[in-house]
């Protein structure tokens, strides 16, 4: 699946303040997925194989590094996990390790509400700390660049996140930053 997205990511020391910011809105929570992100190694964009026990998808991305709403490309493939992580039955992880090596693994404990096609996660990052994520989501094309953008926006207003407080790179950046 394609799929276009403005969206945001912003460092925050306040996640609880701001999730029941939202609360206010009544969204559709979707609930708690305790992530494996396994990035690997490629030559554009970013690649990783996501594992919960809510999200599973190979996602495959291309988006600028800046600390602001932004446009994100997204390639999208979600399968069924059908075994726990290191059993037999996982060859698509095997195989993608194989091909590419491992970057990066990033564990996140991730809450998960949608607006509209509005995806909002409550970040709590292994190493990192707390973040929230606004995604404004178009998998059909229906909706236009402007709406994404002016929804993203709008939620960043919401939040009242400052410019300081917006994020640029992906966790996995964010993590080879550090070490």
């Amino acid at each position: 699946m394609s799929i276009i997205n403005f969206e945001f990511k912003a460092k925050t020391t306040e996640l609880n303040k701001l999730e029941k910011k939202l609360s206010e809105l009544k969204p559709t929570f979707i609930g708690e997925d305790n992530q494996t992100d396994t990035y690997f190694n490629v030559t554009k964009g970013r690649l990783k194989l996501r594992e919960g026990n809510i999200e599973n998808s190979l996602i495959y991305y291309e988006r600028k590094n800046t600390a602001d709403v932004k446009q994100s490309e997204v390639l999208l493939y979600q399968h069924n996990r059908a075994l726990p992580v290191g059993q037999a039955g996982n060859s698509l992880k095997d195989i993608l390790i194989k091909l590419h090596g491992i970057k990066m693994v990033v564990t996140k404990r991730r809450r998960i509400y949608f607006i509209d096609n509005v995806k909002f996660h409550f970040d709590t990052v292994t190493g990192l700390g707390t973040f929230i994520e606004v995604e404004a989501i178009d998998t059909d094309g229906s909706l236009g660049i402007e709406i994404l953008k002016e929804r993203a926006n709008k939620y960043a207003a919401f939040f009242n996140i400052k410019p300081l407080d917006f994020i640029a790179l992906s966790y996995s950046d964010l993590i080879l930053k550090k070490i």
